[in-house]
């Protein structure tokens, strides 16, 4: 999602609080966020994430006329291939998320993410093979360049091994 634009306004954060059950007044109350040490309106935590929903190409963001990650009568909503992994036939999975906050996100920011490969790692599972660990590093900044978040995940995948006969 390189270089995409996400405006950060004050009715979004009060939704996105609302949609997680966060009531603290915060993240909509501009009288009491003023009475608070940062001086106004904040954005809660994980709030950066919905940012995918300003790129159209998010793949869990439904698309007119296409099978939508969630919908329909798979689990999915995406038919699997024979043999394929797990929703919408990935075979990973999302392991660990990590938020560095530079500062909060607030109304009136417009904030430019960008996307990049971190570390990779391996290990020995038990059962389950060789585990393949990687990280992907979103950095979140404002209309002026300062980094505002650092968004860290972690996908892991299975290579099993072949069965020896």
């Amino acid at each position: 999602m390189a270089g995409d634009r996400f405006p950060v306004e004050a009715t979004h954060i009060m939704m996105f609080a609302r949609s997680v059950a966060d009531d603290n007044q915060i993240y909509y109350d501009e009288d009491y966020a003023k009475t608070t040490e940062v001086g106004h309106i904040i954005a809660p935590p994980t709030f950066v994430q919905s940012s995918a929903q300003f790129n159209p190409n998010y793949f869990l963001r439904p698309k007119v006329g296409q099978p939508w990650f969630g919908s329909g009568k798979e689990p999915t909503g995406v038919k699997r291939d024979a043999g394929g992994g797990g929703g919408g036939g990935g075979g990973g999975l999302h392991a660990e998320q990590h938020y560095e906050y530079h500062r909060h996100p607030k109304p009136g920011d417009v904030l430019t993410v960008t996307v990049r490969p971190g570390k990779t790692w391996e290990k020995e599972g038990k059962r389950s093979g060789k585990l393949v660990f990687s990280e992907t590093i979103t950095e979140y900044r404002d209309q002026n360049g300062e980094l505002v978040v650092t968004a860290r995940g972690v996908g892991v995948r299975t290579e099993r091994p072949v069965d020896q006969k």
